[in-house]
C-alpha cells in the first residue's frame, strides 16, 4: 500500500471504495509535515501511540481529533508517533496547503 493508506478510492488498494479511506500512519518525532486542509473530507485521527501537537493542543495515545473541511491541519510529532486515520468520503486530490 502507498503511505500507509489500505482502503479508498485508489489504487492499491485492500478494498476499493469512495466512500472513506483508512491508513495506518506512523511519524518519527520531529518529521516536517506539510499544513494542510481537506476541501470535502473529514480527517477521523485515533492516535495509537507517541505524543503530538496539532491546532495548539497537544495529544497523547488513546487521543482522538477530528478535522472538518477547511480546518487546518498543523501537526508538530513531539515523539514518534502511530495513528489510525479515516477520511469520508475517499476524494482524490483532496489536499491543499494554504496560501
Amino acid at each position: 500500500m502507498t503511505g500507509g493508506w489500505f482502503i479508498g478510492n485508489f489504487e492499491p488498494s485492500a478494498l476499493k471504495t469512495n466512500q472513506f479511506e483508512v491508513c495506518y500512519k506512523v511519524h518519527k518525532k520531529g518529521e516536517s509535515w506539510p499544513v494542510h486542509y481537506h476541501k470535502v473530507a473529514v480527517e477521523i485521527n485515533y492516535l495509537i501511540r507517541g505524543a503530538m501537537r496539532i491546532k495548539n493542543r497537544e495529544l497523547s495515545e488513546g487521543d482522538i481529533f477530528i478535522l472538518q473541511p477547511g480546518e487546518i491541519a498543523d501537526p508538530v510529532f513531539l515523539f514518534d508517533c502511530e495513528l489510525i486515520v479515516v477520511k469520508i468520503p475517499s476524494v482524490k486530490n483532496d489536499k491543499y496547503e494554504p496560501i
